[in-house]
């Protein structure tokens, strides 16, 4: 009798593992709609910055091996070639003329700022009862009313507006260009003496003037500290770094004295503070159940030469409509959901994150508002193709001035005073990445196509654009 009892009590603690395994197993699947996310989103820093899109300057050994443990998206588009307008496209799935932030970037004197109507990623997560947080560069209203706390983020902790901006005015500010950048540089104590950027949490000011040097750290600090505190709970991080926007710092513990190295210094720091954030998320067992994507804003401020960044082989950089000023690299990683070692070559933007993350969390958008994105979680997650087809591309100013339709890219610049011509360029981009062939004057009836397909586009846009926040 007591050997059966053993027997059947050995069966019974056997069929109970069982159990305890197959729940685990149907918990995990189920938890997988609450995929966790951290989006990292670097400033001005170009194609060719990073060591998996071919610089062979800089040493970025986290990102890469983002891109080698995950999925390397090579035609990933930003709604603009600079800093306010691109963040609005980001969090709201919208081109930035649909929500009225498309006229260039926002300053310390400005009015305006990201209507707290919009639907943001933020929004999105925080109504799956997601915290979130939002750790660095806002750029879209330093109003407290259109700060991050009003556009779904649980916690704020970063800079208002771009570094080489002063509180209140935006005046007294030192000499610019590369040079002025070169003196800066050689004197770490700048960011104390020459800016008053200032750094706010939640609404009020806390710093002033911010201590640029450990800015990026600090956010990361920020972000480690959420991601603990929320390990047990699902999660949306937001980490849009001020950096290597111009005035480039870093700690004094990581600084190379020689300017002509600042810049792959910014870099190196950044993908060392990329590379915390992974780590914490691989020690808490979060890796296997959190999307981490690392992008920027927009291309490389080619003027600042040493202090700006590379566009790779594409043409020019930030604040215009080539492929440079654009087309962003961009590394998404989630070791149990997104196929390592791949890279997707089709068409994707930051506008396509927010129907993309939605489709992944198993939760539709609201109708009430409608975006431009679209949904390719099935090339985020490598099981399908892109569904988008056309791209169009504004100026820094807000104008139309071109698309891309499958291969063709077609722009229509106009001039800059009365002698001269509207100058319209064809371009393929599949087998002239660099912009440096003119196809117009071959393929006029491509050119005709295109130019009626944006200015349809562009028209129901703004038929149906919606108000910023204006201060009254």
């Amino acid at each position: 009798m007591e050997t059966y009892w053993a027997d059947e009590s050995k069966g019974m603690k056997s069929l109970i593992f069982s159990f305890a395994i197959f729940f685990q197993v149907v918990n995990l699947h189920a938890d997988k709609s609450k995929v966790n996310v951290v989006l990292i989103f670097a400033d001005d820093q170009g194609y060719g910055d990073l060591g998996c899109f071919g610089s062979e300057k800089i040493n970025t050994p986290n990102i890469d091996l983002m891109a080698k443990e995950g999925r390397k998206f090579t035609s990933f588009m930003v709604a603009s070639p600079v800093c306010t307008p691109s963040r609005a496209a980001l969090l709201t799935g919208c081109y930035p003329k649909r929500i009225g932030m498309h006229q260039h970037v926002l300053f310390p004197s400005s009015n305006k700022g990201l209507n707290p109507s919009e639907y943001t990623i933020a929004d999105h997560f925080k109504s799956l009862g997601y915290a979130t947080a939002c750790y660095g560069k806002w750029h879209l209203g330093h109003h407290p009313e259109t700060l991050p706390r009003q556009n779904g983020f649980d916690h704020y902790f970063g800079i208002p507006y771009s570094n080489d901006m002063n509180h209140p005015d935006n005046k007294g500010k030192p000499r610019g260009g590369h040079g002025g950048m070169d003196i800066l540089w050689e004197d770490p104590e700048s960011t104390l003496t020459k800016w008053r950027t200032p750094l706010i949490e939640n609404e009020k000011i806390v710093e002033l003037p911010v201590d640029q040097r450990t800015i990026t750290r600090r956010c990361t600090d920020r972000a480690i500290s959420f991601i603990t505190k929320n390990k047990d709970n699902p999660f949306f991080v937001y980490v849009p770094h001020s950096m290597p926007h111009i005035p480039l710092y870093v700690p004094d513990d990581v600084r190379d004295p020689n300017p002509l190295n600042a810049y792959t210094c910014v870099i190196e720091h950044i993908d060392f503070e990329v590379g915390r954030i992974l780590k914490t998320l691989k020690d808490l067992k979060l890796d296997e159940n959190t999307i981490v994507i690392y992008t920027t804003d927009n291309g490389p401020w080619l003027s600042f030469k040493h202090h700006g960044g590379s566009a790779g082989s594409l043409r020019d950089g930030k604040g215009t409509t080539f492929e440079g000023g654009q087309r962003v690299p961009c590394v998404m990683w989630a070791p149990s959901l997104i196929p390592a070692g791949t890279e997707c070559h089709e068409l994707m933007g930051t506008i396509d994150l927010l129907p993309s993350l939605a489709a992944i969390t198993k939760k539709s958008l609201p109708q009430n508002q409608k975006i431009d994105g679209l949904d390719a979680s099935s090339l985020i997650l490598g099981t399908g193709e892109s569904p988008r087809n056309e791209f169009l591309y504004y100026t820094s100013r807000g104008d139309l001035e071109g698309i891309r339709s499958g291969n063709w890219k077609l722009l229509r610049k106009k001039p800059r005073n009365k002698n001269q011509k509207e100058m319209i360029m064809l371009f393929d981009l599949i087998n002239d990445l660099g912009e440096q062939e003119n196809l117009a004057m071959q393929q006029p009836a491509i050119v005709a196509r295109l130019s009626n397909r944006m200015t349809d586009i562009d028209q129901e846009i703004e038929v149906n654009s919606r108000q910023p926040w204006i201060k009254k």
